[in-house]
């Protein structure tokens, strides 16, 4: 092994694969060659994307790796073990001694984890709450009781104190089964259904060889996504080419909504993991459509509607947020199919 200099980003170590290493996992060549890293954090520079094989990353801890073969790996600089409070704006609205509901911006991560360290929304809470946040979900998610991807926009509870985050907890457990809870998408998605509504029961788990997605499986965690249309969209063929769903969750999975919806034949817009084979699709858009979409470069998803019982009042709350102005732009051109 090689290691390279130290600097304000962290490490680079070099690993060479020896003769008698070849055709091994990756991660147990790593785990033998690198012990002063624990086999957790081996695994979590793999699936961040931190290893890598003559420049191209390698996400997979299962990868076989052969003699000769030389590894990098970027080691970041350490950071303290509890996030820190970080000047992030946040657009708040609505707050009291409990709770704060906010509209979370596409590209905001909602908690520290391998790869997004700081820059996160748990950061800005932090700054914005100081010490008030609920400890339930631990020092690197105070305050969690549910998250949006990066790049899905739209409305977020947090718990500011032990006793709302169980509430919380329970009213996501239970997603309006027998509470108030409601959590509504905006989803725009390729093609039209053939029919005004329907459910997508189908369990999901982690994908079987790229650990990074989800996907329907045969014995994975209930699964249940309520749709339906809005609006349909026309190419500059005059037929359907996209769709305007309304999506309400039953279940909280990983992805649930695009899982759901790629598996049912409609992925989402500007969906780069679970529907990069529709980008033939946007030959069918106008041009100003088109540069809409390349403009988005995130998923077209919008967590439009969140209501809840009030963790102190019990009062039954419910918040609407507005398309942000990326989707409102894609909508804006796709009904003028141009």
């Amino acid at each position: 092994m090689q290691q390279g200099q130290s600097s304000n980003s962290g490490q680079q170590h070099l690993v060479t694969v020896a003769g008698d290493e070849g055709s091994t996992r990756l991660d147990r060549v790593l785990a033998v060659r690198e012990p002063e890293l624990s086999r957790s954090r081996l695994k979590a520079l793999i699936l961040a994307g931190s290893v890598s094989l003559r420049g191209a990353p390698i996400r997979d801890p299962a990868y076989h790796v052969a003699p000769g073969d030389t590894i990098t790996i970027d080691v970041p600089e350490a950071i303290a073990p509890e996030p820190a409070g970080e000047d992030i704006a946040l657009d708040i609205v609505y707050e009291d001694d409990d709770i704060i509901v906010l509209d979370k911006p596409s590209g905001l991560v909602v908690h520290p984890a391998a790869g997004h360290e700081t820059g996160t929304l748990v950061n800005a809470l932090i700054a914005h709450c100081g010490s008030s946040l609920s400890g339930i979900g631990g020092v690197k998610r105070p305050g969690i009781v549910h998250r949006l991807d990066k790049d899905t926009t739209g409305l977020m509870v947090v718990a500011k104190n032990d006793r709302a985050h169980k509430s919380l907890s329970e009213q996501f457990a239970d997603h309006g089964r027998t509470g108030a809870m409601r959590r509504g998408y905006m989803a725009f998605a390729w093609d039209l259904p053939n029919r005004a509504r329907g459910t997508v029961d189908a369990p999901i788990d982690r994908h079987p060889h790229a650990r990074e997605k989800m996907a329907v499986r045969a014995g994975g965690r209930e699964a249940i996504t309520h749709w339906e249309l809005q609006e349909a969209f026309n190419g500059r063929d005059g037929k359907p080419v996209a769709a305007l769903l309304a999506c309400q969750l039953e279940t909280g999975r990983t992805h649930q909504i695009r899982v759901h919806l790629a598996h049912i034949g409609h992925p989402l817009m500007g969906d780069g993991v679970y529907g990069p084979h529709f980008k033939t699709k946007a030959s069918r858009l106008g041009p100003a459509s088109q540069a809409a979409l390349t403009a988005l470069d995130r998923q077209a998803l919008h967590a439009y509607l969140l209501a809840l019982e009030h963790p102190g009042t019990g009062e039954i709350l419910e918040w609407i947020s507005d398309l942000p102005d990326d989707l409102t732009q894609l909508r804006d051109k796709l009904r003028a199919t141009q």
